[in-house]
Order: C-alpha cells, then structure tokens, then sequence
C-alpha cells in the first residue's frame, strides 16, 4: 500500500521512524496536523469519501497506554504501534470506535511503547500474553513501517512472556527467519471466499492467507484461526462447509495438529449502515432486522436462537474434521 497523502503532528519528525517515513514518502503531499485524533478536514468529510479516507496515512505519537485485561488468547490488549487499517471490511469493529476516521494511524514513538511493555513484562507473577494487535493489522503496517521485525527481536531479547496478533494479510516473509523462540502467536482470521470478495474488502483472498499461515507453522511459530466474523447470509451453512472443507484440504499437517480456533459472530452497528450505504451502495447488505436485535449503543447482533444455531452448526462441522478441542471459545 502506497498512501496518497500523509497527514503528520509535526514531532513525529524528531523520532527514527518518523524520519525513515518522511524519506520514504518524500515524493507525498505531507500536512501538518495538531493532533492524530482531531483532524477536522477529515471528520467532516462526507461518508462517500470513506474510500479515499482509507488512502492517508496519519502519523503521530500514541499518548494512552493502559493495558486491558482480556481472558482469550491473551491476557491483556496493549495499545501498540498503529490503530486502523486501510482495508475497507464493511463490518470492522474499528469503525464504531472512529467511524469514517479508521483510516491507518502510525505511531511513530514505537521505542516508548515497547520499553513499556518490557517493563510490564518483568513485573506480572506469572508469564503473560500480550495482544498487540487489536486495534490495527500489524502484518499491514509491517509494509510501511518495518516495525514488526523490530518488535519480535526486542521483546525476545529483553521481554517476558509472549506476543499475539492476528491479520487477514498475507506479506509474513519478513518474519519467517527470526528468533522467535515460540513467543510469538500468530494468528490469521478466515473466511468463506465469497464473504472476503465482497465484504472483507482490500484483505488477502483465502487461499494467500492458508499459505502464510501454513508457512508460520513450518517456521515454528504457534498459530491459531479465527473463524471471524461468522456473517448468517442466505447461504451461510454451505459457504462455511466449503470454508471447512478448503481448511481440511489446504492446511497442512503441523497447523493441523497445533492450531487452535477462535469462533466470532458479526456484530453489525448503525454507523456501518450509514457509512456502507453511502460508500458502498452496491456492497452486500448485512443488516437483517428479522435475524439480529439490538443490543445497546447503537450496535446488533444475531438473536439468540439463530447464533445458538449457528454454534452448534459449527461445533458439529469442526468436530468431523479437526476435532472440537481445537476451539478455544465461541464469542
């Protein structure tokens, strides 16, 4: 991804990072801002912009660092290196948090964070696992920064515990030789190819996204699949067979045996409907007021007889061909 423009508070400049994008993208228009979180020429852009909202690249330094347990995969969800994403996925949670402003922001004070992190590290009782990517595609930011490489090999040498992330992204190369002594989870969410053509739009298709993690496997790292979104369109048993069928077929044999499944239903929201309808006006309607209820803020989810449907749906499917053990939890 090559941004169009790149919108930056102007101490980004006094940072390594900073410097090596600013070299990187010389040949940008570049536009001072105050503050990554306020830009008001962008705010105030219409919902039919979205598309080319999701072309800049907004630098600043991440100011908030508070760390949130979470009792999945990891133990707690750190604020990390970048929030957004340039893919357009018409149900992306991030779109509630920001809305039409969930185009990609770097974090360029990445030495901060990560000496946080190592502190916090050596501190916990226990050993702990820190999800750093919940908020961004870190396997995306990777083309444009090169952080991730830097990541893995500073955590290892001075941290504690393990790291986790996951992506729909495909470029893992640069990952694949380092010394990751099994302390990185890397993690690739899935989809039937119907749903990642039309609604998980800008990401890598099914077959890329098998291949990188069949490829993460063989270079050690622990991994693990998200079924994520499960989305109930019309024919949604027969897409998730054929999606489980192409896992059977196509995985191989050592993600197989360690991998682990993490199970998510779609939860849609009123900000989506009005951005998706206004930038994508022949995108797949994923609102079905006859399938969700609300639930609160402005957001739905499926009704509870449908999503038990759809678990037990899954259960048995997954149970046929990997075995049920495999998923963590269904969310």
């Amino acid at each position: 991804m090559k941004p169009s423009k790149v919108y930056y508070e102007p101490e980004v400049l006094e940072y390594r990072l900073g410097k090596e994008l600013q070299d990187k993208y010389k040949d940008l228009p570049w536009i001072p801002i105050e503050n990554h979180n306020n830009i008001e020429e962008l705010r105030t852009k219409e919902n039919t912009e979205f598309q080319k909202l999701k072309t800049l690249l907004i630098l600043g330094t991440r100011k908030t660092h508070k760390y949130s347990p979470n009792y999945k995969v990891s133990d707690y969800l750190v604020p990390f290196t970048s929030s957004g994403c340039t893919a357009m996925c018409l149900y992306c949670y991030l779109v509630c948090n920001y809305n039409k402003c969930s185009y990609l922001r770097v974090f360029v004070n990445r030495e901060q964070m990560m000496e946080r992190l190592i502190r916090f590290s050596m501190k916990t009782e226990t050993e702990q696992v820190f999800e750093i990517g919940s908020n961004s595609d870190l396997i995306l930011e990777n083309t444009i920064t090169g952080n991730l490489p830097w990541i893995v090999e500073e955590f290892i040498k001075k941290g504690r515990g393990k790291l986790t992330f996951p992506t729909k992204f495909n470029m893992i190369e640069p990952l694949l030789g380092l010394n990751h002594q099994e302390r990185v989870i890397f993690r690739m969410s899935v989809n039937p190819q119907y749903i990642i053509s039309n609604i998980e739009l800008g990401t890598a298709s099914l077959n890329n996204r098998i291949e990188a993690v069949n490829k993460m496997a063989a270079a050690g790292y622990p991994v693990g699949l998200l079924i994520a979104p499960v989305i109930l369109l019309p024919d949604w048993q027969k897409m998730y067979l054929e999606l489980l069928d192409v896992l059977e077929e196509k995985l191989s044999q050592k993600v197989k045996d360690t991998m682990f499944l993490e199970i998510i239903f779609m939860t849609y929201s009123f900000i989506h409907r009005s951005i998706n309808h206004e930038a994508f006006p022949e995108a797949t309607e994923l609102y079905d007021k006859e399938l969700m209820r609300g639930r609160g803020m402005g957001k739905y989810s499926y009704k509870q007889d449908l999503r038990e449907e759809g678990e037990a749906f899954l259960l048995k499917e997954i149970d046929k061909r990997f075995g049920k053990d495999k998923i963590l939890y269904f969310s």
